[in-house]
C-alpha cells in the first residue's frame, strides 16, 4: 500500500500546486475519521484511494442513519458524472421489500442538479426530508416499519401534494 498510496500523493500534491487558492491538506485515514466524527463542518471536498474512500463512507453513513441514507456522484472530466447509492443497491433486501431507497433517491436529486433541473430536485427532496422528518412511514433500518414500496409511496404522496 506504501507505493500505491504514494503514487496517489504524488498526484494529489502535483495537482494542489496547480491551485494554491484551494486548501490542500494530507491526513492519515484514522485521523480524518475522528476529525469528521468530531466536527464534520470542517471537512468539504475529500480525495483518497477507493479502499479508503470505502472506509470512510461507511463511517459517514453510520453517522447519518446508515447507507441506506448515503448517496454518491462520482465527477469525471468534461462534466461526465455517475450517481448511486454509496454501497449499491440492496438487492436482497429490495427482494423483501425491506430496502431503504432514500440513497438512491438522493443520489437522483445530486443527478437532477448536475443536469441544471434544480426546481425538479428540491420538490423532491423536500418530500423525502418531511417523509424522515415525520418517521411515520419509514423503512426498518432507521426504525420504522415500512416497506419501500409503501415509503416510495409516502414520497409520491407528497410530490403530488
Amino acid at each position: 500500500m506504501k507505493m500505491s498510496d504514494g503514487m496517489f500523493l504524488e498526484q494529489c500534491r502535483e495537482v494542489a500546486a496547480k491551485y494554491p487558492d484551494i486548501n490542500y491538506k494530507e491526513m492519515y485515514l484514522d485521523s480524518a475519521c475522528l476529525k469528521i466524527v468530531a466536527d464534520p463542518s470542517k471537512f468539504d471536498v475529500m480525495v483518497m484511494p477507493n479502499l479508503y474512500g470505502d472506509i470512510f463512507s461507511d463511517l459517514t453513513a453510520g453517522l447519518i442513519g446508515g447507507l441506506g441514507l448515503a448517496p454518491s456522484g462520482n465527477m469525471g472530466k468534461d462534466g461526465i458524472a455517475i450517481y448511486e447509492a454509496v454501497h449499491g443497491t440492496a438487492d436482497d433486501l429490495v427482494e423483501q421489500n425491506k430496502g431503504n431507497p432514500t440513497a438512491l433517491l438522493m443520489s437522483g436529486l445530486m443527478m437532477l442538479r448536475h443536469m441544471g433541473l434544480k426546481s425538479h430536485a428540491d420538490k423532491i427532496e423536500a418530500a423525502v426530508l418531511e417523509t424522515l422528518t415525520e418517521r411515520k412511514c419509514v423503512t426498518g433500518d432507521i426504525g420504522g416499519t415500512a416497506t419501500n414500496p409503501e415509503y416510495a409511496a409516502e414520497i409520491c404522496r407528497k410530490i403530488k401534494g
